[in-house]
């Protein structure tokens, strides 16, 4: 149970007040990012003036994407956009899981092109004003869906990237050709250009709006 902040009758003296919930849901996501990301998305926060303009908020009715790389971590920010936004979210990966009925890891791997149709089809049967977690292939591969859409880039340097999908077996490979150092290397470095071209916004701005 949280003390009771200093306002309140009979309050003791010297008891902080209860923090901002929102401010607190957005500090302790940051925390959970590696350094120097987590330094760097502090700062961006609070420093005055921000470090770019910041975009308008989505309107009600504009689509609200969470992409970047794989292992970034869209399914963590997803519910702290969902408490943000007022909306429910959907990790469109796992919905595909779960319609579809067929593991993820296996469907890349063995009919990589059926894939990334249901992929493009389940995004578009999203109705407007959704709050979507896309795949870490969507942002180079399906650009063109995301127009009109509200875009927050989910941020992660290479060496956290690399030693995640080290660590994390379940994620399919995507150049089985080549030895896993080469393919990480490789897909982050080509990932990192087709995002580059992307309009979206960094994910700093978007908390510093909606927290």
């Amino acid at each position: 149970m949280s003390a009771p902040s200093d306002d309140r009758p009979g309050a003791p003296s010297g008891v902080p007040p209860d923090p901002d919930p929102r401010q607190h849901l957005v500090r302790t996501f940051v925390e959970g990012f590696a350094r120097p990301l987590r330094a760097g998305l502090a700062e961006a926060l609070e420093s005055e003036p921000p470090p770019a303009p910041l975009p308008p908020p989505p309107a009600a009715d504009q689509t609200v994407v969470l992409a970047g790389h794989r292992a970034a971590g869209k399914s963590r920010a997803l519910p702290v956009f969902e408490t943000l936004l007022g909306r429910p979210g959907i990790d469109l990966d796992r919905w595909l899981e779960a319609h579809h009925r067929r593991s993820l890891k296996g469907w890349v791997r063995h009919d990589p092109t059926s894939f990334r149709r249901a992929e493009r089809e389940a995004f578009l049967a999203q109705p407007r004003g959704s709050l979507i977690a896309v795949g870490g292939g969507f942002l180079s591969l399906h650009a063109d869906l995301l127009e009109g859409a509200w875009t927050v880039l989910i941020p992660i340097d290479f060496e956290t990237y690399a030693q995640r999908l080290r660590r994390d077996r379940s994620r399919p490979r995507l150049r089985p050709e080549l030895s896993l150092t080469q393919e990480l290397r490789e897909v982050y470095e080509a990932r990192e250009a087709a995002h580059a071209r992307v309009p979206t916004h960094p994910l700093w701005a978007a908390l510093r709006i909606l927290r």
